[in-house]
C-alpha cells in the first residue's frame, strides 16, 4: 500500500490515478495515523513552501512524518514535496523544512524564464535503483521556480540544466525525491514510480 499524503496543496488526482493504472494499492489520507500505519509514503505538492508548511503542522502531520521516514520507511517527494523534506527554504522568507535531508532550498537563477514549465533532461550522475529502465537523456515533465540543494553532492542522482545545473533527482537511504512530476512525464515517470514501489 503506498499512501499519499494529503495536505490540501496536492495535485492528488493526477499521481493517484497513475498509481492504480500501474496497478498499485493507493491510499490517500490527511490522517496521520494512516502516514503511521503507511508501508510507503509520497509526498505530492504544488504551490509556495510556507504555505505547505504550515498546512502540514495544522494538520498534525509534521511530526508523523518524520518520526515515520525517521523509522525507515521509504518516502518519494515530488515537486514541493521534494522541497519540504529539506531542512530550509528561502521561499518568501527564510522557513524551516522538514529535515529529512540537509540542505536548502533556493531560487533559479541564470536568467532564465521562471517559472521552468515544460520538458526537460535528466543527466545521470550515479546508479541507483530508482533509475532502473532510465535512461542518460530522458526527458521529464517540470513546473518550478526554485529547485533543492543539498548539502551532501552525493546524494545528486540525477541534473537537469536550465540556466544552472540542479538536482533533479535525489536519494538518500529510505528517501527519495524528484523535481519533476513523475505522473506527467509518460514512461520515464512510470519506470520511476514503479521503482519507488518496489523499493
Amino acid at each position: 500500500m503506498i499512501t499519499v499524503i494529503d495536505y490540501h496543496m496536492n495535485n492528488l488526482r493526477s499521481i493517484e490515478n497513475t498509481l492504480r493504472r500501474l496497478d498499485h494499492e493507493v491510499r490517500v489520507t490527511s490522517d496521520s495515523n494512516d502516514v503511521r500505519s503507511a508501508d510507503k509514503l509520497i509526498l505530492p505538492g504544488v504551490g509556495a513552501f510556507p504555505d505547505a508548511m504550515r498546512n502540514l503542522d495544522e494538520l498534525g502531520l509534521t511530526d508523523t512524518v518524520i518520526e515515520k521516514v525517521t523509522s525507515g520507511t521509504p518516502i518519494l517527494g515530488i515537486c514541493l514535496g521534494m522541497h519540504l523534506l529539506f531542512s530550509e527554504s528561502e521561499e518568501f522568507g527564510t522557513h524551516r523544512g522538514l529535515g529529512l535531508i540537509e540542505g536548502s532550498v533556493r531560487r533559479l537563477t541564470g536568467g532564465v524564464h521562471i517559472p521552468h514549465m515544460g520538458w526537460n533532461q535528466l543527466h545521470l550522475k550515479r546508479e541507483n535503483p530508482i533509475l532502473e529502465d532510465v535512461e542518460e537523456g530522458s526527458f521529464v515533465y517540470f513546473v518550478h521556480s526554485y529547485y533543492a540543494a543539498p548539502d551532501d553532492e552525493g546524494i545528486v542522482v540525477a541534473v537537469t540544466d536550465y540556466g544552472t545545473d540542479f538536482p533533479s533527482i535525489v536519494a538518500s537511504g529510505n528517501v527519495w525525491a524528484t523535481q519533476f512530476h513523475p505522473e506527467k512525464s509518460q514512461r520515464v515517470g512510470e519506470h520511476i514510480l514503479n521503482s519507488f514501489a518496489h523499493s
